[in-house]
């Protein structure tokens, strides 16, 4: 798939409205050559999708030896919209917690009180992190209730 196809397929305003969410599901392929589809919060920089983990998550030796992922961010009602995204991770290892992870999982109802709470447990917990970053190779939309475009001739 060319990058202008997957630019204007993660610019659409529905694709947009998706890539908002604060959930995806990942796949991947285990050390152990099999599936695993696991659910784990997100966010979106405009030209990655962005997932934060702990240095000895499970899924880390299993990203380092196979790269390729599987990403699907939809919703919970009938019929669904969902976008399926492919893409290789690359692991960035950093210090402390990246501010992606408090972005992310800042969408939770709290007082401001409550936030700086959450934070100082946070920050408390890891003394850093795994940001994973997934930079689209293919991406489709599909929207149940809108009917397919035609598909383009090439020239």
């Amino acid at each position: 798939m060319e990058q202008h196809e997957i630019t204007e397929i993660l610019n659409r305003p529905l694709s947009q409205e998706l890539l908002a969410r604060d959930l995806t599901r990942l796949a991947y392929v285990a050390k152990d050559g099999t599936p695993r589809n696991i659910p784990i919060a997100f966010t979106w920089n405009g030209s990655e999708i962005v997932l934060c983990t702990t240095k000895n998550a499970p899924k880390l030796p299993s990203l380092r030896h196979k790269p390729e992922v599987a990403l699907t961010i939809d919703t919970e009602v009938h019929p669904p919209k969902i976008l399926l995204i492919r893409g290789r991770a690359e692991l960035d290892v950093v210090d402390g917690i990246p501010e992606e992870y408090l972005e992310m999982n800042g969408s939770y109802p709290m007082t401001p009180e409550q936030r700086v709470e959450w934070e100082a447990e946070v920050r408390s917990l890891y003394d850093g992190m795994v940001r994973i970053l997934i930079t689209p190779t293919w991406a489709k939309l599909i929207d149940f209730e809108k009917p397919p475009s035609p598909p383009r001739s090439r020239s």
